[in-house]
């Protein structure tokens, strides 16, 4: 659990950071495109921010496998919504082509939520 605990404190600072954008998407930014992947961006990141807390409760009920999620989320977080961020802030529009890599890592974490979940309530080898 030490290491679900380290994965919950970053991913609090991501709900902190999620929360941030969004207010400055909501009220430093003009442009109509750069709000909108301001807005996507933190509304993912709180998404899988909360999902990192979720892994720690699979876990703590016997999901062992959910253990595997934090990390898949929390990449998928800096990935899908740091580079929706960065285009938003001015970086060259080629940087998106990366956002589906972190789309990617959240599929993979989801993926492993529904794996450990299996384990929930089977006897432990």
């Amino acid at each position: 659990m030490r290491n679900l605990r380290t994965w919950m404190s970053l991913a609090a600072v991501g709900g902190f950071l999620a929360v941030a954008f969004g207010a400055f998407a909501a009220h430093g930014i003009a442009d109509p495109k750069a709000q909108a992947w301001m807005h996507t961006g933190a509304t993912y990141a709180f998404m899988h921010t909360l999902a990192v807390f979720a892994a720690a409760f699979v876990a703590s009920q016997g999901g062992r496998r959910a253990r595997f999620a934090p990390p898949l989320f929390l990449a998928g977080v800096v990935i899908f919504s740091g580079s929706l961020f960065a285009m938003a802030l001015g970086a060259p529009r080629w940087f998106g082509a990366i956002t589906p890599i972190g789309g990617t890592l959240f599929l993979a974490g989801w993926a492993c939520m529904a794996w450990a979940a299996l384990q929930i309530d089977r006897p432990q080898a």
